[in-house]
């Protein structure tokens, strides 16, 4: 089936391969061009040796760096001969939808390569092989199907697609399962049809008794181990006070980024109102433009929220540290607990815990903070 197409080779079509008479596009670089054209050289070289494997990649790598009419005919002519006739199909209707595009003068130099395309075009189509690839019913969703690590959707099962012929693979992975590969060859004009199977993630094996941890057993007397239970302390949550401690200090970190946000904008409008006035400090400032004067007011305003900003940040995150400094020890109410609980026992005081006083003398005062580790 071949045949009628080689029958171009040694005339036109090698004539057409060399003749690469068309203008170059607008937006091509000329470091591009002269790329592509040393690519498309050496690949133009190898396609006539029957390098197909070395040609045609470096065909297409030309005619992607300068999209000429010329580089994508040969490109079609390598792929064609490669025998890879999906492709050779889809690089000439490429050329076809090329040609349409082209001005009146243009089309009339590519006139030779338009008809041959449609010969060789026609010729190639009944050769294309047509796969069909489909999931079993229960895939689960989310099952990715790849064909020669090009990733199929779910619009591309279930229906025939064009492939070139020869060895192809096929994986299938579901969600945490393992990946199952299928290799298998389509023969030219051949129409076959996969079904596809899913490997799903293995189930964990049940848990039998002997797998069980046994329960956790005290090596202490019983009598120790209820002492020990009665001196534990007592789960507390977050008192009342804490949680307004932690709320002033919030607002207070707020006012403070915000006082900061907003003196930073303060001063870019002021060196904006500075470029465009004179004479910004005395009050009176002569600006040239409405649109300076309009920054010096605006930096006036955000200054004035700045300052305010930092005030309240700075007041609230001095309640903020009173409010914790003053909050009573829990330790001292524990300790009587314990011993209510158990008379003749030592007070219990946990670790971490902080207790403070305040001293005060003729020449200075200040603050003790004590702790337990």
């Amino acid at each position: 089936m071949l045949s009628p197409m080689r029958t171009f080779w040694p005339g036109s079509v090698l004539s057409g391969l060399l003749c690469i008479a068309v203008t170059a596009p607008a937006n091509a670089q000329p470091d591009a061009v002269a790329v592509a054209e040393s690519l498309f050289n050496r690949g133009l070289a190898d396609m006539l040796a029957g390098k197909f494997q070395t040609g045609c990649p470096a065909l297409t790598e030309s005619y992607r760096l300068d999209p000429r009419a010329g580089r994508l005919f040969t490109l079609a002519e390598c792929e064609a001969k490669w025998g890879r006739t999906a492709t050779a199909v889809a690089r000439y209707n490429d050329f076809l939808s090329l040609y349409s595009r082209l001005s009146e003068s243009e089309q009339i130099k590519q006139y030779d390569r338009y008809k041959l395309v449609l010969e060789q075009r026609d010729a190639l189509v009944p050769l294309v092989p047509q796969l069909t690839l489909s999931l079993p019913a229960d895939a689960p969703a989310g099952t990715l199907v790849q064909r020669d690590g090009i990733t199929l959707e779910g619009p591309s099962l279930g229906i025939a697609l064009p492939v070139n012929p020869g060895e192809h693979v096929v994986t299938t992975k579901a969600p945490g399962g393992p990946t199952h590969e299928v290799r298998f060859t389509i023969e030219k004009s051949e129409e076959k049809t996969i079904e596809l199977e899913v490997k799903l993630p293995e189930a964990p094996p049940p848990a039998t008794p002997a797998d069980q941890p046994p329960p956790h057993q005290s090596s202490l007397p019983p009598s120790q181990r209820d002492e020990g239970a009665s001196r534990a302390p007592a789960p507390s949550g977050t008192s009342g006070r804490r949680v307004l401690t932690y709320v002033t200090g919030g607002l207070a970190l707020g006012g403070l980024i915000a006082g900061g946000v907003t003196g930073a904008m303060a001063l870019s409008e002021s060196r904006h109102a500075e470029e465009d006035c004179d004479d910004v400090g005395s009050g009176r400032a002569v600006c040239k433009t409405a649109e300076g004067k309009a920054a010096g007011t605006r930096a006036k305003d955000l200054g004035l929220v700045s300052t305010i900003g930092f005030g309240a940040g700075a007041a609230l995150a001095g309640t903020a540290l009173v409010l914790f400094l003053t909050e009573p020890s829990s330790s001292g109410s524990q300790a009587s607990a314990t011993t209510g609980a158990q008379a003749g026992a030592a007070p219990y005081h946990p670790a971490g815990a902080v207790s403070w006083s305040l001293l005060a003398g003729p020449t200075g005062g200040g603050v003790v903070v004590r702790s337990q580790w």
